[in-house]
């Protein structure tokens, strides 16, 4: 039979987790995960470009480590939490990537190498420790810390890809936003046509996201010398948040992403 389901999601069953930690990924998952990666991106150069670099990656650090306490604490998913957890990985992500090229000169090669070196790394130890990848099995401590590690590891990865493809590549940042916004239907076309597990598809697309939406943010974020709309990093940023705000409100409000209870045996 045909898959009817849409791409990344599992199939729905009617009983909900109320120990999930993580939202159930659906259209509007995809929508605020984009945004968030396109405000990280300008919020960082923002800060670096207003305040005290080192100091700029102080605050982006500390935010990251406050919400994810947040996060951790909570006894069960708070759609609030989990997406300014998410905007301070963002935040913090792309300053940790930004700091390997431009602070300690790194190429974005070798950046992009080492990231993904990381990322595979806390992959197989994920693995390794609990048997399975799933988004839907979040129910415990453990797996929670390897959940945030990896998201971490995707977008310091996705922004040393995207600032790889921009700059080394010559490609520019509305074309590198192009190229990723085709590359990110490729794990839901693998799915679809030709059996790709749901686990690969997911961490995939949820890879590209991050250069997606960081290439296009900063198309209308930098100046036209660069090949951008000029908007200026801070209106794009507010922007970006007041979608944000509106998006999570709505989810919060309807709990249409509490996740589903697939995996409460695992």
């Amino acid at each position: 039979m045909p898959r009817t389901a849409i791409p990344f999601d599992p199939p729905a069953t009617t009983d909900r987790s109320a120990s999930s930690k993580v939202p159930e990924v659906g259209v509007l998952f995809w929508v605020v995960k984009v945004l968030t990666t396109g405000m990280g991106e300008t919020t960082s150069d923002f800060l670096v470009h207003r305040i005290d670099p080192p100091i700029a990656v102080a605050i982006g650090f500390a935010g990251f480590v406050l919400s994810l306490a947040a996060q951790l604490s909570a006894p069960r998913y708070s759609a609030w939490i989990y997406w300014m957890t998410l905007v301070m990985v963002s935040v913090f992500g792309t300053m940790a990537a930004d700091v390997l090229h431009v602070g300690l000169g790194v190429p974005y090669a070798a950046s992009t190498t080492a990231f993904a070196a990381a990322l595979a790394a806390i992959i197989a130890l994920w693995h390794r420790a609990e048997g399975t990848l799933s988004i839907h099995s979040i129910h415990r401590r453990r797996r929670e810390m390897f959940y945030w590690a990896t998201v971490l590891a995707t977008f310091a990865l996705g922004t040393a890809v995207g600032d790889m493809t921009a700059k080394n590549f010559g490609l520019g940042y509305l074309d590198s936003g192009l190229v990723f916004a085709a590359v990110i239907g490729l794990p839901a076309l693998a799915w679809w046509k030709f059996g790709l597990a749901e686990v690969p598809a997911f961490w995939f697309a949820y890879i590209v996201t991050r250069p997606l939406g960081a290439s296009f943010a900063d198309w209308m974020g930098v100046g036209a010398e660069r090949g951008g709309l000029g908007w200026g990093t801070g209106p794009v940023s507010l922007v970006a948040l007041a979608l944000i705000v509106v998006m999570v409100g709505y989810l919060a409000a309807t709990r249409a992403d509490v996740a589903l209870d697939r995996n409460a045996t695992d």
